[in-house]
């Protein structure tokens, strides 16, 4: 199939590079001349494991394509996807305005074929009905197209295997050309295939999010009642995971939730019950519970760091990307810098992400060893799996004060407590 991509962020350039690696021919169209040069020559922007090799093999076969024109990409296509961002609003109410212009792009080149225009974007509920009405006004009289969900569910740091692998794979649509040609590009992949309506596509997407994030900050709340109490919260997870009603998979107590996805998701899955009057109360403490959970371990900071100089591993908001968005680590630094402290950091793929806001106001090192030289305290907050299997010994050497305060659990509190550190993880007894 010829097909298209809107966006080339993490869901537009992944799945792009996926459906060409399956043989089929693929436009990419961007918004910025730079950006489009820079993925012409094989470099794709963003830090994903893998991606690099994907984008080189297919550009080297030419099957994938890169352009800013609309009417080099749309006019062949049998389906075109959108997968522009819809960031939150100050309300959290998803902004849309991307979509609905590329919708207008959309429309205006569609030729006389029957085309498919299917949002990987998440959007609210009734969204795609609007995309289908500003195309319908747009077009040529009489050009064939009809509007599908299919959203993606691929997890930054695991996108090409996620896209590969899925375990589901959602079309809604009130067309049965357009499920039946969804379907044949799919027949590649494995995974159930749930085919429904438009509104309940949409709401899936948000659904499965807002679930995830459920899970983490009910994990973070049970954390709390584990600080308070002296019981250990892995425990006490780990048991409650073995329910096969529950199971243990993102029950991870720590700093909370970040990224592009479930923050944002929350918030506007919140706004739109808000509108539909619809009592959101779980929501809203769900999104609570993770504010507190960066509060929490800012307590932690002020109250066992004694000192001013403080390292921090760990600056994505989860292993394997460079994706700062939401990252908990933005509003840990921004408030100790507010108060005096002297930050260091460092990680091995988001630093650069991370000059950008906050510019030269703290230290950036590229090396973990350097980042905890003279520090008061030592404080993680992404899992690397570098941290995990570090020279602990030559660290505790290093800092003027063993004290770490682990905002993943990733170590043993037995076997910190061996080494001499003053270490305080998240919902275990302080060692």
């Amino acid at each position: 199939m010829t097909i298209s991509f809107i966006g080339h962020g993490y869901v537009g350039l992944v799945t792009a590079c996926v459906f060409a690696d399956f043989g089929n021919d693929v436009w990419v169209v961007g918004h910025t001349q730079e950006k489009i040069d820079r993925l012409k020559k094989g470099d794709p922007i963003i830090y994903e494991p893998g991606l690099k090799e994907l984008l080189e093999k297919n550009l080297k076969a030419k099957r994938l394509h890169f352009t800013l024109d609309f009417a080099e990409a749309i006019p062949e296509s049998e389906i075109v996807f959108i997968t522009v961002g819809t960031p939150p609003k100050p309300d959290g109410e998803a902004d849309l305005s991307t979509v609905f212009e590329v919708a207008e792009n959309i429309g205006k080149n569609l030729a006389g074929k029957f085309t498919v225009v299917s949002c990987k974007s998440t959007v609210p509920v009734g969204t795609n009905k609007k995309v289908a009405d500003i195309i319908n006004r747009v077009k040529t009289k009489g050009v064939p197209f009809a509007v599908a969900s299919c959203p993606e569910f691929l997890r930054e740091g695991t996108g090409i295997h996620d896209t590969m692998f899925p375990d589901r794979v959602v079309i809604g649509s009130e067309s049965q050309q357009a499920v039946e040609t969804l379907l044949q590009l799919h027949t590649s992949l494995n995974g159930k295939r749930i085919i429904t309506d438009l509104a309940s596509a949409e709401l899936i997407k948000y659904t499965s999010n807002a679930m995830l994030a459920t899970k983490i900050s009910f994990s973070n709340l049970i954390s709390f009642y584990c600080e308070k109490t002296g019981a250990d919260v892995e425990t006490v997870l780990d048991a409650v995971g073995l329910d096969k009603r529950i199971g243990r998979i993102f029950m991870n107590p720590g700093v909370g939730y970040g990224g592009s996805c479930l923050p944002k998701d929350v918030k506007a899955l919140i706004k739109t019950g808000k509108n539909l009057e619809i009592d959101t109360s779980l929501l809203d403490s769900v999104e609570a519970v993770n504010l507190e959970s960066r509060k929490n371990i800012l307590r932690k900071i002020k109250k066992d760091i004694k000192g001013k100089r403080v390292a921090i591993w760990g600056l994505s908001f989860k292993p394997d990307t460079d994706d700062i968005r939401f990252a908990p680590s933005l509003a840990v630094i921004e408030e100790l810098l507010d108060e005096g402290y002297e930050v260091h950091v460092y990680d091995q793929i988001a630093t650069a992400n991370v000059k950008k806001v906050f510019g030269h106001k703290m230290t950036y090192h590229s090396d973990p060893y350097s980042t905890v030289e003279n520090a008061d305290g030592l404080v993680i907050l992404t899992e690397w799996n570098e941290f995990k299997q570090i020279d602990l010994h030559k660290v505790k050497s290093l800092m003027k004060n063993p004290v770490i305060i682990d905002g993943r659990n990733i170590y043993t509190p037995a076997t910190i407590k061996d080494l001499g550190f003053m270490y305080i993880s998240t919902g275990r007894k302080e060692v």
